[in-house]
C-alpha cells in the first residue's frame, strides 16, 4: 500500500514540479512572484479542451498548440501587468498588478467559458498491474512526460545560449545589459517557456481529474508556488525537488491519515520545513556586503 501511495505521489508531483518550474524561473530573474501563472495555464488547458472536443485535433498537435498558446500569452502577461511597473523597483506595485490580471484571468474564463466544469479525457484510463501496484495509463504519460519536460528545460538552460542568458540575468539584470544581453527579450522568454510547461501541464491535470474551471488554477498554483518554495525559490532543481515532494507528502498524508486534509498536509510539512530552513531544501543563502 505505501508503494501504491509513493506512485500516486510522484505523479501529482510530476505535475506540481513543472507549474512550480514557472514560478522559479520568473522570481529568479526578476525577484517578483508571477501570481497570474496558473491562471495562463487554466485558459491553456480551456484551449486544449476545445480543440480537441470540438475541433477534433490530434492528440499530439492538440497540447503542442496548446501549450503554445499558453506561452503566448504568459509574454503578454508580462509585456501588460510587469513590464511598464518592473522599472519602478516597487514590489507592492508589481503584486497588485500580479493579483489584479490573475482576478482579471479567472472572470475572463467565467466570460468566456461559463463558470461551470467542462469534462476533458482524450487519454488511455486503463488501468495496468505492476508489481502489485495499480496505475492507468493516463499516470504513466504523465510520468513520461514529465521526465521528457524536465530533460528538455535542463538542456535548454545549461546548454543554450538562450540558458546562458537567462542565468547571467538571474545573477544580475544590470550587468546582463552591459555584456549586450536584450534583457527585456529574455524576461519575456522566460515567462514564455514557463508558461509553455504550465499548459503542458495543465492539460496533464486536466484530464487527469477529468475537469477544467476557471478556478481550477488556484490551488494548483498554491501547491506549485508552495514546491518553490520548499525547494528554495528561484532555483530550478529546487522547484523539481519541492514538487516531488508535496506531492508525495500530500499522498502520504491522505492515505494514512486523512482524505479530507489532503491539501493541508504539504503546506504544514511546507511550514516546517521553512522555520528549520527558511531559504529553502536547496536555496541558496543570500548575503549583501555593505
Amino acid at each position: 500500500m505505501f508503494f501504491q501511495h509513493l506512485l500516486n505521489g510522484l505523479i501529482i508531483g510530476g505535475i506540481y514540479a513543472m507549474v512550480a518550474l514557472g514560478y522559479s524561473m520568473v522570481y529568479g530573474v526578476l525577484q517578483i512572484v508571477n501570481w497570474a501563472h496558473a491562471d495562463v495555464l487554466m485558459f491553456g488547458t480551456f484551449i486544449g479542451m476545445l480543440l480537441a472536443t470540438f475541433l477534433h485535433v490530434p492528440v499530439i498537435a492538440m497540447v503542442l498548440l496548446a501549450a503554445l498558446f499558453t506561452a503566448i500569452l504568459g509574454m503578454a502577461v508580462e509585456r501588460v501587468a510587469y513590464r511598464p511597473i518592473k522599472s519602478a523597483n516597487r514590489r507592492m506595485a508589481v503584486l497588485v498588478s500580479a493579483l489584479g490580471m490573475s482576478t482579471f484571468l479567472q472572470n475572463l474564463a467565467q466570460l468566456v467559458f461559463g463558470s461551470g466544469t467542462r469534462q476533458f479525457k482524450v487519454f488511455d484510463t486503463n488501468a495496468y498491474e505492476i508489481g502489485g501496484m495499480k496505475i492507468t495509463g493516463m499516470q504513466i504519460l504523465i510520468l513520461s512526460v514529465t521526465a521528457v519536460m524536465l530533460l528538455i528545460l535542463y538542456i535548454m538552460v545549461y546548454r543554450t545560449k538562450l540558458g546562458i542568458a537567462m542565468r547571467a540575468c538571474s545573477v544580475s539584470i544590470d550587468n546582463a545589459k552591459l555584456m549586450g544581453i536584450n534583457t527585456n527579450m529574455i524576461i519575456s522568454g522566460t515567462f514564455g517557456v514557463g508558461a509553455f510547461m504550465a499548459g503542458v501541464a495543465g492539460i496533464l491535470v486536466g484530464n487527469y481529474y477529468n475537469a477544467v474551471y476557471p478556478t481550477m488554477g488556484y490551488l494548483l498554483g498554491m501547491k506549485a508556488f508552495a514546491a518553490a518554495i520548499l525547494g528554495g525559490i528561484g532555483s530550478i532543481p529546487g522547484a523539481v525537488f519541492g514538487g516531488f515532494i508535496i506531492g508525495v507528502i500530500e499522498s502520504l498524508g491522505a492515505g494514512y491519515i486523512s482524505s479530507a486534509y489532503r491539501d493541508a498536509f504539504s503546506f504544514l510539512v511546507m511550514i516546517l520545513i521553512l522555520i528549520i530552513r527558511p531559504a529553502g531544501l536547496l536555496g541558496a543563502k543570500h548575503i549583501d556586503k555593505v
